[in-house]
């Protein structure tokens, strides 16, 4: 008998689980007959659930029955201690039928029942809300403060404020939420910033900025200068943002950098050289650790290597020498032979002197990591100096040793593209395939496109001469020897026309084209990918690259305009799709989360 009964009841649970499911779903199908036959079940089963109820009467409303949802709200007044929510159901379920006096009427009697039980200022205010009837929500949550002190809404009270349009009560009410230590600042950063843009002359941006210049001035607290230069971030000022941070340094005794290391990158990031150089000069200066110091002298290196000819590099040298000379080869310096290995590879074309020197680094005393570090690196100078089965051996073992981590997802890509080089297409591919699931989705995304580059273009040629060619010219790229590689792919694009791999030599030869400046040659080749192969893979990645073309080169935001919107509507799956989502929205002048 036990055993039928909790059989029984397991059943009912479970019947009652899937009508639940049933209503939630066809309501959001937008079939509400459908939904309205579990919904009235559901709510004539569990009498209390007003989420039940507000189901029920959603799809009598949907279904512009008016009078049914009147006659199953008057019923549930009716009961004992009815829901004061209830009260606004049936406000707006007469200003459906536009009835606003009889609207008004119910939702008076709800904030009445405040005054009986101020514990019922966010239920109702969060009702009143949620019909933008933002009045009335800010005269529940403000009704209920005042009668009852220990209740806080003011959190509540400043989203709506921003949503009346009250820009300046809303700024006031989160920062004094900060002032008052109520809130965390990134909490309140990520609702202000649905109100910011790029613009420092918008009206919102320069209110924000007198606020907080006026609370720096009346309580000078480091929270204030935070808010100003992340403000000044947004409008990509990094000089006023530097300001602020130097102030906030200071009054914390430099106790840290970090914050100044994080907005000299977003500079960097920004291509604002000169206001990051300026930065890390000050780190260097400032700072009393030697491994920030020793960061910041590398990214100084990194700025000066990105403006530089061939005529500077024995002065860059110098100066990697002298790092050398004063920090040592360390464990605590791996990032410096790194650096200086990759200088001397990939800029001075002595790939030899750099080998030598990480096989030593190897040497020190290193955990997993750090000799996973030095051997990706030692890899890829070996590639380069074309000792391509050396290189295998040493990715081959990262991958092994760190085979869930990134570090180790990034060996066995370059075990994929070494062999690519090598033409060992085959391999390459038994690679991508498991890379495709990796948990960093830059790599994921690299490994579909080189799979995708091998497979499509061995099957219409079984010798596979154009990929061979295609392989060629990307290891002379890999080498810096651009115009060998660019003239690689002109090979492909004047002797393998209509083939497929005619429009992956477009895409490469572009960026090449784009490396040396030749933006109008980049220009023209993109265009041709749109235009020949607009329906093939590659297309989102010549949208994406000419709408960056035209925001940042050409100064041309109507076009930039264009691309980035074909990615929004026509390549939702697209790796761009959120950057172009994002550029599209900024030159649209939208508010920016």
């Amino acid at each position: 008998m036990r055993l039928f009964l909790l059989l029984l009841l397991l059943f009912s649970i479970s019947l009652g689980a899937q009508e639940d499911f049933l209503a939630k779903q066809y309501f959001a199908d937008g079939d509400f007959e459908k939904a309205l036959v579990f919904y009235e079940k559901l709510a004539e089963k569990n009498p209390r659930r007003t989420d039940y109820q507000q189901g029920l009467i959603s799809c009598y409303q949907q279904l512009q029955r008016y009078n049914d949802a009147e006659e199953f709200l008057l019923k549930q007044l009716k009961q004992r201690n009815p829901h004061p929510s209830l009260f606004i159901e049936l406000g707006y379920n007469y200003t459906l039928q536009e009835m606003p006096d009889k609207a008004n009427e119910y939702y008076t009697q709800a904030l009445q029942i405040i005054e009986q039980n101020p514990n019922y200022g966010y239920a109702l205010g969060y009702q009143f809300q949620k019909y933008s009837l933002l009045d009335k929500a800010v005269l529940a949550y403000t009704k209920a403060m005042e009668l009852n002190p220990a209740l806080d809404y003011s959190f509540q009270l400043a989203r709506l404020y921003g949503e009346q349009g009250n820009i300046d009560k809303m700024y006031r009410s989160y920062l004094d939420l900060i002032g008052n230590g109520k809130t965390s600042k990134s909490n309140i950063l990520r609702n202000i910033d649905d109100f910011i843009t790029e613009d420092p002359e918008n009206y919102n941006n320069t209110l924000l900025k007198q606020i907080l210049l006026e609370k720096a001035q009346k309580t000078p607290e480091i929270v204030w200068n935070e808010l100003l230069s992340w403000l000044f971030v947004q409008q990509e000022q990094y000089s006023s943002a530097f300001r602020q941070e130097k102030a906030i340094y200071k009054r914390m005794d430099g106790s840290t950098t970090v914050r100044l290391e994080n907005l000299a990158q977003t500079a960097l990031d920004e291509e604002e050289t000169e206001i990051a150089r300026e930065i890390f000069n000050y780190i260097v200066k400032e700072t009393g650790d030697e491994v920030t110091r020793l960061e910041a002298n590398l990214n100084l290196l990194d700025i000066e290597l990105l403006e530089s000819t061939k005529s500077d590099y024995p002065s860059i040298q110098k100066k990697y020498e002298e790092l050398i000379d004063t920090y040592g080869y360390r464990t605590q310096t791996l990032q410096l032979q790194v650096a200086y290995a990759k200088f001397l590879t990939f800029k001075k074309d002595s790939p030899e002197l750099a080998i030598k020197l990480l096989k030593n680094s190897l040497e020190l005393p290193l955990n997993d990591r750090g000799t996973a570090y030095l051997k990706l690196t030692l890899g890829d100078i070996l590639v380069y100096d074309r000792k391509f089965n050396e290189a295998l051996i040493y990715f081959s073992q990262i991958q092994k040793k760190l085979k869930n981590d990134v570090l180790g997802q990034n060996a066995r890509y370059k075990v994929a593209e070494t062999s690519f080089y090598k033409g060992d297409f085959d391999w390459a591919l038994t690679q991508l395939k498991v890379l495709r699931g990796s948990t960093s989705q830059l790599i994921a995304n690299d490994a579909m496109q080189l799979s995708l580059l091998i497979s499509d273009n061995s099957l219409e040629d079984s010798t596979q001469t154009a990929l061979k060619k295609y392989a060629r010219a990307d290891f002379l790229a890999y080498q810096n020897k651009t115009e060998e590689a660019i003239e690689g792919l002109e090979d492909i694009l004047q002797n393998h026309k209509g083939e497929k791999i005619e429009d992956e030599a477009l895409l490469k030869q572009a960026q090449l084209f784009e490396a040396q400046k030749k933006y109008e040659s980049a220009e023209f080749n993109y265009k041709k990918i749109i235009e020949f192969y607009g329906n093939g893979i590659l297309a989102d990645d010549a949208h994406f690259a000419l709408g960056e073309l035209y925001r940042k080169t050409f100064d041309k935001p109507e076009k930039a305009k264009g691309h980035y919107e074909k990615i929004i509507y026509n390549y939702q799956d697209s790796y761009y799709f959120p950057q172009a989502r994002k550029n599209f929205r900024i030159l649209r002048g939208d508010a920016i989360n």
